[in-house]
């Protein structure tokens, strides 16, 4: 059991080096699936898998290539340490069901404007949607904002945020979609987990083993998948990340229907 929980880890790991994701929407499903655990205990694993620094390696990848927003990055990570707290307390108030399948609508969502399903219909060679422009200017409390609802999110689902902020860097602050990523992974590096942790830990909710052997993993993982980004065009980057999202929707829909 133990060689499969770090190949969980691994397998998050990877999709967190390409997406910029913590790689709890890979490790929560898995461990529920496969492994036989309660959404509670996976949520807790995944979150405490996600407190070392686990995709440094694929920062450094990202940082070389001059794609990451240090300065926002550090902001959103304050936004996800205060917001985890919430998310968690939350997830011990409410039923957990309806909210996994308003996330669920919410990916969802997202896939289908990466799809640009207008722009296929209609058969455009050139969209606006395929080349982002530039990035704007943003207030820092903007940032804040995107990394509070992002760690309200990951305190619940025990997500570690990147799947809100790579979508939302891109669709409000207009980053190109590698960029997302690669400033969504180095905001995830910092223990912005550590208080949803906690509210799971006091719960009796944590397996230490768990989480040590899937943070091997995402280790290891998040090096390569942050190399294959970097080889990827805009356009096959965002049709891959639509696809991911549209499984991780539809999976959340089917289970908590």
């Amino acid at each position: 059991m133990e060689i499969g929980i770090l190949l969980v880890g691994l397998l998050a790991g990877v999709l967190s080096g390409l997406f910029g994701i913590g790689g709890g929407i890979v490790m929560v499903p898995m461990l529920v699936a496969f492994f036989g655990m309660n959404i509670l205990d996976a949520n807790a694993a995944s979150l405490g898998a996600m407190l070392l620094p686990v995709g440094v390696f694929g920062v450094i990848n990202y940082y070389k290539a001059g794609l990451i927003h240090l300065k926002e990055s550090l902001w959103i990570s304050l936004g996800l340490f205060l917001g985890s707290f919430l998310g968690a307390e939350i997830t011990f108030m409410i039923d957990i069901s309806l909210l996994a399948k308003l996330y669920a609508l919410f990916l969802l969502y997202v896939a289908l404007l990466y799809f640009n399903i207008p722009a296929l219909l209609f058969k455009k060679k050139k969209v606006a949607t395929n080349e982002v422009k530039d990035e704007k200017k943003h207030a820092v409390w903007e940032f804040l904002l995107l990394g509070l609802f992002a760690g309200v999110i990951a305190g619940m689902f025990g997500k570690g945020g990147g799947i809100i902020i790579v979508p939302l860097l891109v669709a409000i602050f207009k980053y190109k979609p590698i960029a997302a990523s690669a400033t969504s992974l180095a905001a995830l590096q910092l223990p912005v987990g550590l208080p949803s942790v906690l509210v799971y830990a006091e719960n009796g909710h944590l397996n230490l083993l768990y989480a040590a052997l899937m943070a091997i993993g995402i280790v290891l993982g998040a090096f390569f998948g942050s190399k294959a980004a970097l080889k990827l065009s805009a356009v096959y980057f965002k049709r891959i990340y639509a696809f991911f999202l549209l499984g991780v929707a539809i999976y959340m829909v089917i289970k908590y229907i």
